[in-house]
């Protein structure tokens, strides 16, 4: 009997040490299968926390990210009194930053539209006591808006001011091919082969100007005539009529990226709906 029972203990004692019994046991394995999920949800957590410094000082209203990511490389950054020049760096609620020595806070994206008068120019402030656009949008916001692009000072139209510096580097940038619609008076009826020279190649300064659309104004005499372009380039819309012998006496720009001046007075402003604001940042 006693071989038997020693055989019998050394068969279960041969089962309790196989490997294949150890891993059967539950509480070997739980407390791993525990702890281990809740190490990767804090990671994910504190990497999702915060937001991207170079979107936190664009939305300061003080330039685009693509901007910010230079100064903050150059070293105009600060975080809680601490110089930070990573690109990916993740501001919290409670951070203080600080550009260029001054304490900045995002602020609230601003979008107006202006029907801009004659004798007004595209500028913040004229040290030669000009009339600038900012006089005429100073009750529009709170924030700190800027022009969207220029009119010079005798052209009339639609002009856009935000602080949302994304936006206003899509819409200056000719490769997004922003709309711009203008309708121009001559001094003098544009003839039929000079139209047809604006529909051509254009080239002013050295440089080819694309012309999306040029046409006579419907009902009109033929001094007035409509010119679609996408160009930003100072004064170039009294270039091109110029370039082919004419002078322009009125200009008003009458469609901006699909933006129009309906139910706009000159010299009145408007907020941009949502809608709006919308079709603008989908713009490619």
């Amino acid at each position: 009997m006693k071989p038997n029972k020693n055989s019998s203990r050394g068969r279960q004692e041969g089962k309790k040490s196989t490997p294949l019994s150890r891993k059967r046991k539950p509480l070997d394995r739980k407390p791993i299968k525990k702890t281990t999920p809740k190490t990767n949800s804090v990671s994910k957590k504190d990497e999702s926390s915060g937001i991207r410094l170079n979107k936190y000082i664009a939305n300061s209203g003080i330039c685009s990210r693509r901007e910010a990511d230079t100064y903050i490389e150059h070293g105009s950054v600060q975080v809680n009194g601490k110089l930070v020049t990573e690109m990916g760096y993740k501001v919290q609620p409670d951070d203080v930053v600080k550009f260029d020595g001054t304490s900045i806070t995002p602020e609230q994206k601003k979008y107006v539209l202006l029907n801009k008068p004659k004798n007004y120019i595209t500028t913040m402030d004229d040290d030669r006591g000009r009339k600038t656009v900012m006089e005429l949008i100073a009750n529009a916001s709170k924030e700190r808006i800027y022009p969207v692009g220029r009119l010079d000072r005798n052209t009339t139209g639609l002009l856009l001011f935000t602080n949302d510096g994304d936006l206003a580097k899509k819409l200056t940038h000719p490769k997004h091919n922003v709309r711009k619609l203008y309708h121009a008076s001559l001094d003098r009826k544009l003839d039929l082969k000079d139209l047809e020279k604006l529909r051509g190649d254009v080239v002013i300064e050295g440089r080819k100007v694309f012309i999306d659309a040029v046409s006579y104004v419907d009902g009109e005499p033929k001094t007035e005539v409509g010119i679609e372009i996408h160009s930003g380039r100072n004064r170039i819309v009294r270039k091109i009529f110029e370039h082919v012998g004419y002078k322009v006496n009125k200009l008003d720009r009458v469609i901006f990226a699909e933006l129009t001046k309906k139910n706009l007075p000159r010299g009145r402003w408007r907020e941009l709906t949502n809608l709006e604001v919308a079709n603008l940042q989908k713009m490619q």
